[in-house]
């Protein structure tokens, strides 16, 4: 079995078995003519279920083959023009290579020792980032599985600045479209459940600074610390930007922690076109950014950021055998000393491989387009009476809901437009995604894949009203 070991006597078989890997992928990407096959858990469980693991099939292709039943051919591939469900980008080839070396390579970016070359290229991308950003000299910040990840170690560091004597006194303040990882964070660091206090969006979906401020006031009259205020720069359900500057100015004004979630909304440090979006960004204490968002990078691609590379410590603990305190002193740069994993993938890699090959404006150009489009999706929503559209995009968002003419009643509505999007899926066809506004469901395209047209959008849209209509059809029809 030392044959499947990686190195340098077997470096021929992994040339061959990556190529046909490669192979059968580029053929199923080269193939697919639309976003998901319809299969259903009933009909695809049995077939994982039936592989016994115990007994290994000793053969590439075969395992290919097998492959090919069981993933490939029903996976849900998100490079197809009419997926348009959730926050998942079509990747870009130099970040698809720079996966592939990692791999192979396997560096752990915990410590120098095993990392040498990949530490400083991370350190580059993070510098990099933080300038975009606007942080200053003295920001600093470590790659992270995602915007989760991210978010719970902003807050980790909010919740030790804070240098409160009770957690209990600690609040958070977010709005109430902010993403569900800031009570999840909070959940983690021990807060009380009425930490996070939820402050109300206008009819933009942006935080209302008025009640912000009005929070923040009362939290201090009370005798309590207001620990963080997280502002979102791209929500998930609506693409919107809260008032950075205003948020900035009541943060510097009661002395509280500035993070700016910006796991969506990062696409917009390399636009072209639409920077100024965000702008305030550069006043925060704390940021967080997907890549897998907006770069156009495989998952996982995160990082959070610092404004004060010093408050990173409260992450920080030192193993003798792994990073010793003198490693310090030495100057040796272990990233875990700022990391709340251990082992790491290289995942900055990828957004080297992008910048190295595509440039920024590259990635930028790529994300105006998907926010042009927006733009393009909402007028052709707008104009259309049988869909109500609830807000113009931001970025790359769009919320809407099925209106029937001849009928009234929001719940058969509700479910009619549940229906139609099940319908879709199972077809197929499309994807979208769903969610809820002020009770009531709404269907949501979020449009990453510069592929897609708004003839698609139109496509898809005449979809989800046939599925729709049928629905009400043999609704009416049990009715009667």
């Amino acid at each position: 079995m030392r044959s499947h070991l990686l190195n340098d006597t077997t470096a021929e078989r992994y040339r061959s078995s990556v190529t046909e890997g490669i192979e059968r992928v580029a053929a199923k990407l080269a193939a697919t003519d639309r976003p998901f096959t319809g299969v259903t858990v009933d009909a695809l469980a049995p077939a994982i279920d039936a592989i016994d693991l115990d007994k290994p099939l000793l053969d590439t292709a075969a395992v290919l083959d097998e492959l090919e039943d069981v993933y490939l051919r029903d996976a849900i591939y998100f490079h197809h023009p009419r997926y348009l469900a959730h926050l998942n980008c079509p990747v870009v080839i130099p970040a698809v290579l720079g996966e592939a070396i990692l791999s192979a390579v396997n560096s752990s970016l915990d410590t120098w020792d095993q990392s040498a070359g990949g530490t400083l290229i991370e350190r580059k991308l993070i510098d990099w980032t933080t300038a975009r950003i606007g942080l200053g000299e003295n920001a600093d910040g470590v790659f992270t599985s995602g915007g989760t990840q991210s978010n719970l170690q902003a807050l980790l560091l909010a919740r030790e600045e804070a240098k409160s004597d009770s957690f209990a006194k600690l609040r958070i303040f977010a709005s109430e479209v902010s993403h569900f990882s800031v009570k999840k964070s909070a959940k983690l660091l021990g807060l009380s459940q009425d930490a996070v206090v939820s402050i109300p969006v206008g009819h933009d979906k942006r935080m209302q600074t008025v009640a912000l401020a009005h929070e923040l006031e009362r939290c201090k009259k009370d005798g309590l610390v207001p620990m963080a205020v997280v502002a979102t720069a791209g929500t998930t359900d609506f693409g919107s930007i809260d008032p950075l500057p205003e948020i900035a100015e009541l943060c510097e004004q009661f002395d509280t922690w500035m993070h700016v979630d910006a796991a969506y909304g990062c696409g917009l440090l390399a636009s072209v076109k639409y920077r100024g979006r965000i702008d305030g960004i550069e006043r925060a204490d704390s940021v967080t950014v997907d890549y897998h968002k907006s770069f156009f990078q495989p998952v996982s691609s995160s990082a959070v950021l610092a404004r004060d590379a010093s408050t990173l410590r409260h992450a920080t603990y030192h193993a003798e055998y792994l990073n010793p305190k003198r490693m310090v002193q030495e100057r040796i740069p272990n990233q875990v000393d700022k990391s709340l994993q251990t082992t790491r993938r290289f995942d900055a890699l990828k957004l080297w491989m992008t910048l190295r090959t595509m440039g920024a404006d590259g990635i930028g150009q790529l994300f105006d387009e998907v926010c042009d489009l927006a733009v393009e999706g909402w007028q052709l929503l707008a104009a259309d009476p049988r869909f109500d559209v609830v807000v113009e995009p931001t970025l790359s968002t769009l919320v809407f809901r099925y209106i029937p003419a001849a009928v009234t009643d929001p719940a058969e509505i509700d479910r009619a437009n549940l229906y139609a999007r099940k319908a879709l899926f199972a077809s197929g066809d499309a994807v979208v995604a769903g969610t809820k506004v002020q009770g009531r469901h709404y269907l949501k395209f979020t449009l990453l894949n510069p592929e897609t047209t708004a003839e698609d959008i139109a496509a898809v849209l005449d979809l989800i009203a046939g599925h729709a209509e049928q629905y009400l059809g043999e609704s009416l029809d049990r009715a009667s």
